[in-house]
């Protein structure tokens, strides 16, 4: 089974996540992406303190009437930070059958080296970097950290490297949708409108449950 993952504290999930989604599983042809929650970011502070139960309670709702996307709380059953080379490597030992995809932002790619164990990740699952139309980040290989670099060489298809371990870093450029968790936030907090910009389910929880708002709304 070819599985996505795709990891992050989706603080909340909005409709640009799932687009991305959606088009990396038809470009890779994958059985299945994984939503997956970090518990315990490690690059960043938490937001708001929402907590990991109710971002996994969106993440449920919003990939509920897709039958290839499922919610996955890896991360909420282990100790520690919400490190990704760890995450992989349980993974690889509940599903060894499987070939994994990790998809990761251009962003996160020109920072790799700030992960932990990052030489492994290449070695665990092939990485797929989401870039903005026409923002592809110029040569890929030397983007990434110099040390690493002769473990890649270039495949004969275009916006491709492979890793000697046969793994591959995907390059796709998705369709940009000019949305963010911070800007829901945002929205909320202000009282203005998130409609169109989450799943209507996402945008019921986050009513219900009161996520977001200001204390003097509250």
């Amino acid at each position: 089974m070819k599985t996505g993952i795709f990891g992050g504290t989706f603080n909340p999930i909005h409709l640009a996540h799932l687009r991305i989604a959606e088009e990396v599983r038809i470009a890779c042809d994958l059985d299945r992406v994984l939503f997956m929650p970090a518990a315990t970011p490690p690059h960043k502070s938490l937001a708001d303190e929402v907590s990991f139960a109710h971002r996994f309670a969106m993440v449920k709702a919003a990939v509920a009437d897709n039958p290839r996307f499922e919610a996955c709380d890896l991360e909420s059953r282990r100790r520690g930070k919400s490190f990704s080379v760890a995450t992989l490597e349980i993974l690889h030992q509940q599903f060894p059958e499987d070939a994994f995809y990790f998809i990761v932002g251009m962003d996160s790619y020109r920072a790799i080296d700030t992960w932990k164990d990052y030489p492994r990740l290449f070695a665990l699952a092939n990485l797929v970097v989401a870039a903005r139309p026409g923002h592809a980040g110029g040569d890929p290989l030397a983007l990434l950290p110099v040390v690493i670099q002769g473990q890649f060489c270039y495949d004969q298809k275009p916006n491709i490297l492979r890793h000697v371990s046969g793994n591959r870093v995907i390059f796709l450029e998705e369709t940009f949708l000019d949305i963010s968790s911070t800007r829901i936030r945002r929205q909320v907090s202000e009282g203005g409108s998130i409609r169109y910009l989450v799943p209507v389910s996402v945008e019921n929880y986050i009513d219900r449950h009161g996520l977001y708002r200001c204390r003097e709304r509250l």
